[in-house]
């Protein structure tokens, strides 16, 4: 059974004008046509860019095939990757083979609200997209985040930048937010969790370019590799019981957080078992990204 919305005080301050904007994310917004014209033009695109335009080499394409076409009747999915550049989504769908430009199968991700949901004609336009906004600095518990829950109890494909923002440098992947952990921890089903690991995108988005900004449009003729891992299944249950054992620090920078989850955890509980999560999700992402550094040529 899902758990209902945590109501707190931070959920409610960051209730905005986007969020009022739902209604455009359903799937049937007048009849679902212009989720299709946008999902079809966004993703030609992505396809344009990233298989014909640029050289793009797939390792382990099929588990995301199979995964996004194929899984269990019910059971959601979470595909988790490192964060480049500002069109990392939707370009990293755009190999041969991938239906890109299928609405129906399309996933959902979390993007930034400050960006994408800047004013009305953006706000319509990404939710068309199927994206949610997520506000920075707003909290695991923020309103939009019950939106993400939603998909997941649907049994739908999520996407998530877990790391938080982007970085176009060559380092290990940095922590990962908890945000992606607690939607793991909250949905009624436990989702499957695909980390995948790209780079190239920063240098067909540089963040840097000319006079310091980003080009107008994605540059062309660069390497693309996007490495694609084996589904990570967690045992939540377990996990939920070891972190009601544990010690854990002081519960300060929670603000927010219920003092118990619908579940019986306490805050510290609740801090131990998202950094758990999350830090195995990132320990095999940073696994993939050696991977990639140390193979020249990946094949699709």
């Amino acid at each position: 059974m899902r758990q209902q919305p945590i109501p707190t005080e931070a959920a409610a301050g960051t209730k905005s004008a986007t969020s009022l904007m739902r209604w455009a994310g359903k799937v049937d917004h007048l009849g679902g046509i212009p989720r299709a014209l946008v999902i079809t033009a966004v993703g030609a695109f992505a396809k344009v860019f990233t298989s014909f335009l640029n050289s793009t080499h797939v390792y382990n394409a099929e588990t995301l095939h199979h995964l996004v076409h194929s899984r269990s009747p019910g059971r959601p999915l979470i595909t988790v990757s490192n964060h480049m550049s500002t069109l990392d989504d939707p370009l990293m769908w755009g190999f041969k083979g991938f239906p890109t430009m299928n609405a129906k199968l399309a996933r959902w991700v979390l993007a930034a609200e400050d960006i994408c949901f800047k004013n009305a004609f953006y706000s319509y336009l990404f939710r068309l997209g199927k994206c949610i906004p997520i506000t920075r600095g707003g909290g695991i518990y923020q309103e939009n985040m019950n939106e993400a829950l939603d998909v997941l109890t649907n049994g739908g494909w999520l996407h998530t930048f877990p790391e938080g923002k982007i970085c176009q440098e060559s380092v290990p992947i940095r922590r990962l937010k908890w945000g992606t952990a607690s939607l793991i921890a909250r949905a009624p089903v436990t989702p499957l969790v695909l980390p995948i690991v790209h780079c190239g995108f920063e240098k067909v988005m540089p963040e840097k370019y000319k006079f310091e900004r980003r080009p107008l449009f994605p540059l062309i003729n660069k390497n693309i590799k996007i490495i694609v891992g084996e589904p990570l299944e967690f045992d939540v249950q377990s996990l939920r019981q070891k972190a009601k054992t544990m010690p854990y620090e002081s519960s300060s920078g929670c603000l927010g957080w219920p003092n118990n989850s619908p579940d019986g955890l306490s805050v510290g509980a609740q801090r131990w078992l998202y950094a758990n999560i999350s830090d195995q999700i990132r320990n095999v992402m940073e696994k993939l990204r050696c991977f990639g550094m140390a193979t020249k040529n990946l094949h699709v």
